[in-house]
């Protein structure tokens, strides 16, 4: 692996026997180093593959803005969530968490904190995220010796869950989150009920909502009605849920410009009957 470009002492832009750029950091492992030179492997603590001349770019331009223990902080964030999500996360968190974080102290040390608007939301839709940022917070606390507001978790929890979602962006995932919001209270105050955050109905029902949202703002809902039949049946056995399901293509309508096909409000006549019925019982 040897080195294209360096960056500071402990980062470097490298480029295997493949010929694949990748952004290596590692205590020291860029010292005195120059183009050309190899990497010692056992130095480096964290790579990311370039996806394009754009990443390393903003890559650069975050080295001359942003502490390198900052850096430390949003690398190992990533590598902790990676872990307790259990999945991969878009090598772009590191720069935008890294931003975020360098930005919400720079914010708090000035007395100016900045309240998330989904903070609510976020703690009810996206817990797992959520809980991480919470410890984030701590983790920023002891290498900092700063504790940010609690609305900074939220902000953070939606850092991660853009990164699940592969290349959606912040502004995307603000407005999926928004749309949740806003079908959850329409059902919820069409049955009169409220939702037990821990129950598997209720998690289903907000993972069919997020898909939805997903499909919808990137115009990738059905576009045939194959089970109008089946519509007709379901529409005649859940008429409550037919209501509310009425409402919220009301909602869709009138917010966003959109039409649910037969196929669409099956789905949700299905899911709504389901959460609304159990939670009724409950």
């Amino acid at each position: 692996m040897k080195i294209k470009k360096v960056f500071n002492n402990n980062v470097a832009l490298t480029e295997d026997a493949n010929q694949t750029e990748m952004v290596v950091m590692g205590k020291g492992l860029a010292f005195q180093k120059k183009i050309g030179d190899t990497i010692d492997m056992e130095k480096i603590e964290k790579t990311f593959v370039v996806p394009s001349q754009g990443f390393t770019d903003k890559f650069s331009a975050l080295l001359d803005e942003i502490p390198h223990e900052i850096l430390v902080i949003s690398r190992d964030i990533v590598d902790i969530a990676m872990k307790e999500l259990q999945t991969d996360l878009n090598d772009s968190l590191y720069l935008s968490l890294a931003d975020h974080i360098d930005f919400a102290i720079t914010r708090t040390k000035e007395g100016l904190p900045i309240k998330n608007p989904l903070a609510w939301e976020v703690r009810k839709f996206y817990r797992k995220e959520y809980d991480i940022a919470r410890n984030v917070l701590d983790l920023i606390e002891e290498r900092m010796g700063i504790r940010l507001p609690e609305d900074e978790a939220a902000s953070i929890a939606l850092h991660l869950f853009n990164a699940k979602q592969g290349d959606t962006g912040m502004e995307e995932t603000m407005t999926m989150t928004q749309i949740v919001t806003d079908i959850t209270d329409i059902v919820k105050y069409h049955f009169g009920i409220e939702f037990d955050m821990d129950s598997m109905n209720y998690s289903r029902f907000i993972t069919h909502l997020r898909y939805f949202a997903y499909r919808m703002l990137r115009k990738e809902l059905h576009k045939d009605d194959r089970e109008s039949s089946l519509f007709e049946q379901v529409k005649s056995e859940y008429p409550e849920a037919y209501a509310c399901t009425q409402k919220v293509q009301a909602y869709l309508n009138r917010q966003y410009g959109v039409e649910m096909t037969k196929d669409e409000a099956t789905y949700f006549m299905i899911h709504i009957h389901r959460v609304s019925h159990r939670e009724k019982n409950n």
